[in-house]
C-alpha cells in the first residue's frame, strides 16, 4: 500500500511528552512487526497495557496520544518513519461478522527510529573495537565482522591505537568452539595433548570459562567422570567434539569468584585463603605499587606499619603490603621473581615455602661452578 499523503495531523503538533519516550520505544517494536496486524486501536492497547505494566500508578494511553505519536514519528522525527496503511480481513467479536481491518506498520521492517546516523568518532571508535575483536578470530560470527564493517563503512586500520599480545589459541577454530560451547551450555569431549606424553589424553568437560594468564588461555572445566576442576591449555587442544548426548552440569557455585581468590587459574580446594603481608626495597616499590600482583593489594595500615618496622629493624626503607588470595604455583612463582627485593613476612608457612624455592634455587646456581 501506498503511504498516504495527506497529514492526519497538524505537522509539528508534539505529542504528550509523559511516558514519550517509552511510547515511542514500544510502538517502534509494535510497527516493525510482522506477525501481527495492528490497527491503531490495537496498538493503544498494547501501550497502554505495558506502560501500565511498568508502572501500575499510570492511567495508560488513550488513542489520541498514539495518533499523535504516530504523526510525529512520520513527519518531525530525524530519520522520519514511512508508515504503510493496509487492510486485513478479520473477525469482530462485537460484530460477530467478518470485517476490514485497517492496519499500520513501517514499510521496511528493518526500519527503527533509534538507528541514527553514525558520526566520525563513533566510526572511529567501532573501528577500533573492530581491530580488538579481530585477536579471537575463532570466535562465532568472526567472518560476519568484515560484513559489518562494510555495511557501517568503516576503514580498515592500518595503525591500531591499542595494541594486544596476539596468542595463538585465540585464533584457532578450537578457541571459538569453545567459547560456543560456554555460552550455549553444552558438554564437549576433549583430546589434549600434555607435554612430553606420546599419546593424547581425552576428557569429556562441562566447560565453564575461558581465562588467560601470562599470554596462555585456559579452558576451567569439570571433568565428568570424576568431577574434578581442570584448567587445560587450549594451546594443547588437538581436537573440540560437542557430546549433545550428556545433559550439562552448571557449576554449583560463582566461577569467576572463585579465580578470584587466586593469582593465575590453579585452584587447590584444600588451600584456605590467606592475609598475606610482605616487604617491597625501594628500588622496586613504585613497579608493585602500581602493576599489584593480585586486585586485594594494598600498603598496610599505618599502625600496622609501625608494629613491622619495630619487629623488622633490619628493613630499612621500602613498603609493607598485603594481599589476600590463596597459595599455589603461581603466587610462589610472583614472590620470589623479585629477588631480595621483596621478603614474605606472613604467614610463616609462606615464608618458608618461598624461603625453600630460594634454597633450591641456590643450590641449582651452585651446581654450576662446584
Amino acid at each position: 500500500m501506498r503511504r498516504k499523503t495527506e497529514k492526519p495531523l497538524k505537522q509539528n503538533a508534539m505529542p504528550n511528552t509523559k511516558n514519550a519516550m517509552l511510547r515511542y520505544q514500544i510502538l517502534d517494536r509494535l510497527l516493525s512487526d510482522r506477525r501481527h496486524n495492528y490497527s491503531l486501536d490495537d496498538l493503544t492497547e498494547v501501550v497502554s497495557d505495558e506502560i501500565c505494566e511498568l508502572n501500575p500508578q499510570s492511567d495508560g494511553v488513550v488513542r489520541r496520544t498514539i495518533e499523535k505519536d504516530i504523526a510525529f514519528l512520520e513527519f518531525d522525527n530525524t530519520p522520519p518513519a514511512v508508515i504503510e496503511r493496509y487492510t486485513v480481513d478479520s473477525y469482530s467479536r462485537e460484530r460477530q461478522r467478518e470485517v476490514k481491518k485497517h492496519c499500520l506498520r513501517y514499510e521496511d521492517p528493518s526500519f527503527t527510529i533509534f538507528n541514527k546516523a553514525m558520526s566520525d568518532d563513533e566510526r572511529e571508535l567501532l573501528g577500533e573495537a573492530m581491530s580488538l575483536i579481530g585477536h579471537f578470530e575463532g570466535l562465532p560470527g568472526f567472518e560476519q565482522l568484515e560484513a559489518l564493517r562494510q555495511k557501517a563503512k568503516v576503514k580498515r586500520r592500518r595503525h591500531h591505537a591499542i595494541s594486544l599480545p596476539k596468542s595463538p589459541a585465540a585464533s584457532t577454530n578450537v578457541f571459538g568452539q569453545l567459547f560456543k560451547a560456554i555460552v550455549s551450555k553444552q558438554v564437549v569431549d576433549i583430546s589434549y595433548h600434555r607435554f612430553k606424553h606420546p599419546e593424547p589424553d581425552q576428557y569429556m568437560v562441562y566447560p565453564y570459562l575461558l581465562k588467560e594468564y601470562n599470554r596462555r588461555w585456559y579452558l576451567i572445566c569439570e571433568d565428568v567422570k570424576d568431577g574434578s576442576i581442570r584448567n587445560l591449555s587450549v594451546d594443547r587442544f588437538e581436537r573440540v567434539t560437542p557430546v549433545p548426548s550428556v545433559s550439562y552440569k552448571k557449576f554449583d557455585g560463582d566461577i569467576l569468584k572463585r579465580y578470584e581468590e587466586v593469582i593465575g587459574v590453579t585452584f587447590y580446594p584444600d588451600k584456605d585463603l590467606q592475609h598475606i603481608e610482605f616487604w617491597v626495597s625501594d628500588a622496586s616499590n613504585d613497579f608493585v605499587a602500581t602493576k599489584p600482583m593480585h586486585h586485594s593489594q594494598h600498603a598496610v595500615s599505618i599502625a600496622r606499619e609501625k608494629e613491622l618496622r619495630d619487629a623488622y629493624p633490619k628493613l630499612n626503607g621500602g613498603t609493607f603490603f598485603s594481599i589476600d588470595c590463596r597459595e599455589n604455583y603461581e603466587l610462589i612463582r610472583e614472590l620470589t621473581s623479585f629477588g631480595k627485593e621483596l621478603l614474605v613476612i606472613s604467614p610463616v608457612e609462606l615464608r618458608n615455602t618461598v624461603c625453600n624455592r630460594i634454597v633450591e634455587m641456590t643450590a641449582a646456581y651452585a651446581d654450576l661452578y662446584f
